[in-house]
């Protein structure tokens, strides 16, 4: 009884790709467009905690182009050197998304400090406050459309990026109590929000490391595997299944099963059961690009397994 593999269409994992970085270049333009207007603000104001923000909403928007590069090299066939395709390349865009977040972090934090140790006035309090609403309103929108986009297309690291993106919304309004702060006088106001606003920085980077080195090591969602477990022991002529292997590759998963059928059925029926618990797990699980599924008995001692005249190969 051999394994039994298929593809899925590969329209399919294109069209994905290209959703995906369509939802790149858009989320893209629209934060390097909240970015340089707050840029602007900051190099008016010299408000440290609206610099911060402004430095990661930069480094958010750069994380696209990572992102960006792996999905082109997810769209490349497999070959005798890489059979599985490119697809890990959106892990690697991970990674160097983790670092620039790290990045903005230490940056923000070394110009609060700076700021702390010698205060400056902070100026055009009215326009540092509205740069705050522009950045919640920018990555908000954001952070909607990528994850939406995301969770269609099954990329754990786009729907990383737009909750990275709220998270930024939310630290944009830290800013309005920095205005306020400065404006009844306290100096010490925007130094600290702008450390308030580098631990959110650090939290979120937390979090997002989590979800990225979790698809390194192949990690996946359990009830992922219960699903899988549930349709293939749904297939009429599978007496139950031994082993179940997901693991994500780019934005689709990778499928290997052992199902126990009856030792006394002929290759081409066990061919067949392989095929129709393929096609149900396909439909149970949608992101499943790839199954290879190996019918065979459980029975230590099982008989010799009939051929049909039709299973012999001349």
């Amino acid at each position: 009884m051999t394994p039994h593999s298929h593809d899925t269409d590969v329209d399919t994992a294109l069209e994905a790709s290209a959703r995906g970085m369509r939802a790149l270049w858009i989320s893209f333009a629209g934060l390097l467009i909240t970015a340089v207007a707050q840029a602007v603000v900051v190099a008016m104001s010299g408000s440290v905690a609206l610099l911060g923000d402004t430095l990661h909403n930069f480094a958010d928007a750069l994380t696209a182009v990572p992102l960006a590069i792996a999905f082109l090299l997810g769209r490349r066939a497999a070959t005798r050197r890489f059979t599985h395709g490119l697809g890990r390349g959106e892990d690697l865009a991970g990674l160097v998304i983790l670092l620039v977040m790290f990045g903005s972090a230490v940056l923000a934090a070394w110009t609060a400090v700076d700021r702390l140790l010698d205060p400056r006035e902070v100026t055009g309090l009215g326009w540092v406050a509205a740069a705050g609403v522009v950045g919640f309103a920018g990555n908000e929108v954001v952070a909607r459309y990528r994850i939406a986009v995301g969770r269609r297309i099954g990329s754990a690291a786009l729907v990383a990026d737009g909750l990275h993106a709220r998270t930024d919304g939310f630290t944009s309004l830290a800013v309005l109590p920095a205005a306020a702060g400065s404006w009844a006088g306290w100096g010490w106001a925007d130094p600290a929000v702008g450390l308030l606003i580098t631990v959110a920085i650090l939290a979120v980077l937390w979090g997002a490391a989590r979800e990225v080195l979790s698809r390194v090591l192949d990690a996946v969602d359990p009830a992922l595997v219960d699903t899988a477990e549930r349709a293939l022991a749904g297939t009429p002529g599978v007496r139950g299944v031994d082993a179940v292997r997901l693991r994500w590759v780019g934005h689709g998963l990778v499928a290997e099963a052992e199902v126990d059928v009856d030792p006394g059925l002929s290759l081409r029926r066990a061919h067949e059961i392989a095929h129709d618990a393929e096609g149900r797990l396909a439909g149970a699980l949608p992101k499943v690009r790839r199954a290879l599924i190996h019918a065979h008995s459980a029975e230590h001692h099982a008989g010799p397994v009939t051929r049909e005249p039709e299973d012999v190969v001349s």
